[in-house]
């Protein structure tokens, strides 16, 4: 991947030229996507590992949109996301037959999220799970509940994502207002020769991407196939509990499971945190599975 990616220029100005370059190259064919990717692992062929590269750029910047919330320079953000897209391009299997954006996803996703880590100050975010939790997904569970205002949340607000993210009612508060800079993306910006336009106009097309469509897909098939391997090692009443505490949109209360059971709310409560356990033991298990799997897959020599 010798040939050179587009710049990112600091600026207003420079991301949005940017942002007009890289829509000018095309996107890939399914067939011609395969053939380039063996092309590239086959004879280590840098043109068409450039071609791969260039034809999911737009995919990298509308991934590194959704992280505009934590006040870093958004070039940046993009170019971690770029680096994790080379990281894909490098060890993409095109005989697993799926397309090279649905792999991707994950390697620019963890670019971006480790950059972020490193950037943001431990006193800034804290180093628990919770914290952690809270940083990655407080604007998605907001935009749920409509918390859409700046400044504040409401107490109902502040109880529902707590509830929904497992945490306590001060660390929403506090992440809250550590994240308070969030911005749309349909904020304006001015493009170059006197245009105008918003965020989201130089990221997608005018049509559907079958590409963002196969991400979302494959992510949510592999979300409900890792949790229904997980809840098998539940009996009956652990997954009746787990699934009401935890799954439910709509929570039950230890008081109502504790009716249903005929037990105290303090045993229903011991159940539920034991479910829990061991839904999070099966889950690690399981991706400790996935990561040995593409560990050996990279590991064996191209045919």
């Amino acid at each position: 991947m010798a040939q050179s990616l587009p710049s990112i220029v600091s600026g207003e100005g420079g991301l949005s030229r940017y942002l007009e370059e890289i829509r000018r190259f095309p996107m890939l064919q399914p067939q011609e996507e395969y053939m380039l990717a063996k092309r590239y692992a086959e004879h280590d062929d840098t043109s068409a590992a450039h071609k791969l590269v260039t034809s999911h750029l737009r995919l990298v910047a509308k991934i590194a949109m959704g992280y505009r919330g934590y006040g870093l320079p958004i070039g940046e953000v993009i170019s971690e996301g770029n680096v994790g897209l080379m990281q894909a391009v490098k060890k993409f299997e095109p005989e697993r037959g799926f397309r090279l954006a649905t792999y991707a996803m994950w390697w620019i996703k963890a670019s971006i999220q480790e950059y972020i880590l490193r950037s943001w100050s431990l006193v800034k975010m804290g180093t628990t799970a919770n914290q952690k939790r809270l940083f990655f997904n407080l604007r998605k569970v907001k935009g749920k509940i409509q918390a859409l205002d700046d400044g504040d949340l409401k107490p109902d607000q502040i109880a529902e994502i707590a509830t929904r993210l497992n945490v306590s009612e001060a660390e929403v508060i506090s992440m809250n207002r550590r994240l308070s800079g969030d911005a749309s993306l349909n904020a304006p910006i001015r493009a170059s020769e006197g245009e105008g336009g918003e965020w989201q106009d130089w990221l997608v097309d005018d049509s559907d991407s079958q590409e963002q469509m196969l991400i979302e897909q494959d992510e949510l098939e592999n979300r409900r196939s890792m949790l229904s391997g997980a809840l098998s090692v539940l009996n009956e009443r652990e997954r009746r509990i787990f699934e009401a505490r935890r799954l439910s949109e709509d929570p039950l209360t230890l008081e109502e499971l504790s009716g249903e059971f005929d037990i105290s709310r303090e045993r229903v409560r011991q159940i539920e945190v034991r479910a829990f356990e061991k839904v999070q033991d099966a889950v690690k298990a399981a991706a400790k599975r996935q990561a040995q799997a593409l560990r050996t897959i990279d590991a064996q020599p191209a045919a």
